[in-house]
């Protein structure tokens, strides 16, 4: 079996690259950040009119008919340039938009004119509206959101009596909340406060389920960009930085740390497109993959930032190094839908009943 990417999928890259080096370079990324944060508006443009956004949607829908392999190939390069554009949360929400028919919303998210956010932890209650207005109202306040401040449609996973759903949440109708501080400024962020908020019920549990799928998937894949650069950059500056009249890379303790970031990086190299494959197929142990995978590249990201910081010394503490930029970003991918503890509880509970019935785990 070829487990590399295929032709098609090399030159998406390729491609990808060449715009984000154009566009999302770290000294375009630090002007962002040096003026309040998170989102680029022109080259959330440009990653739009290449198709970016529509990129798993059939082509009847009006995107582009690839697959969740694809959005991780563009995730990893956008994790690369911590990219400050909603590309994952806008493709999160089309995806659970277009399979419930809100063809408006779809529009709109796939024109640029407008974003999309996803609220998946601390879950809002949601109960029926009384009335002739919104099917269900939203009442309380999920985790802080990438991207709300500037979205226009949030897909939110609520608790409802017969257990949890999607909602859909027109954030033009109700406001969007207010620009918090974070520790990544690369990315907004914004807590959605709900308050009998007007909502459209898109999903069952099992939407919720596969929503975490998806989510977690994607954010390790951007987790696999973002600590492939920071391998990247400790290794330049081991080879050019000297002491004892030598590089730094030639002492044995910097090379055990370089050697350990690359064992890291391909380890979520392999879980986060395991995962992307067995989503886009369709294969019943999608959610053991993504969950693995989440695993996996939240605890290997935060080894690989550690070491990075390690081999760069003094200078990678200083806001002057880029090495902050994804160090800070990745912290919040290690959080998003769910972090490793609550993965490995999940893995567990998916693998139990194979485990009870007698049945091999692998």
């Amino acid at each position: 079996m070829n487990f590399d990417l295929s032709d098609d999928q090399l030159a998406l890259r390729a491609g990808a690259r060449e715009l984000l080096d154009g566009l999302a370079s770290t000294m375009q990324v630090r002007a962002v950040v040096e003026a309040g944060g998170g989102f680029d508006a022109q080259l959330w443009k440009a990653m739009v009119e290449q198709g970016w956004a529509g990129i798993e949607l059939p082509e009847a829908a009006g995107g582009l008919g690839l697959g969740a392999v694809e959005v991780a190939v563009l995730l990893e390069e956008v994790g690369r340039h911590a990219a400050p554009a909603p590309f994952q949360s806008t493709v999160l929400a089309l995806g659970v938009l277009s399979s419930s028919g809100r063809a408006d919303e779809v529009e709109r998210l796939l024109s640029g004119e407008a974003t999309g956010c996803v609220a998946w932890s601390a879950r809002p209650d949601a109960v029926r509206a009384e009335g002739d207005g919104a099917d269900w109202q939203l009442s309380g306040r999920p985790d802080p959101t990438p991207y709300a401040p500037s979205a226009g449609v949030a897909v939110v996973a609520a608790e409802t009596p017969d257990g949890s759903g999607l909602f859909a949440v027109d954030l033009d109708e109700i406001g969007p909340p207010a620009r918090e501080p974070a520790m990544d400024q690369t990315r907004e962020l914004g807590w959605l406060h709900l308050d009998r908020a007007p909502a459209a019920r898109i999903g069952d549990a099992e939407a919720v389920d596969a929503l975490l799928d998806r989510g977690a998937a994607y954010a390790s894949a951007e987790m696999l960009g973002g600590a492939g650069q920071a391998m990247d950059m400790a290794v330049e500056y081991a080879k050019e930085r000297v002491q004892f009249d030598r590089p730094i890379g030639s002492f044995q303790a910097i090379k055990h740390r370089c050697a350990d970031m690359l064992v890291d990086v391909e380890g979520m190299r392999s879980s986060a497109y395991w995962a992307a494959w067995c989503i886009g197929a369709g294969d019943a142990d999608a959610s053991l993959a993504a969950s693995t995978a989440k695993v996996w590249c939240s605890d290997a990201s935060r080894r690989v930032m550690a070491s990075a910081l390690q081999v760069h010394g003094g200078i990678g503490f200083t806001w002057e190094h880029d090495l902050h930029l994804f160090l800070k970003r990745a912290q919040l991918d290690q959080l998003t839908f769910g972090d490793a503890s609550f993965h490995r509880a999940r893995l567990a509970a998916l693998l139990r009943p194979r485990v009870e019935a007698g049945e091999s785990v692998i």
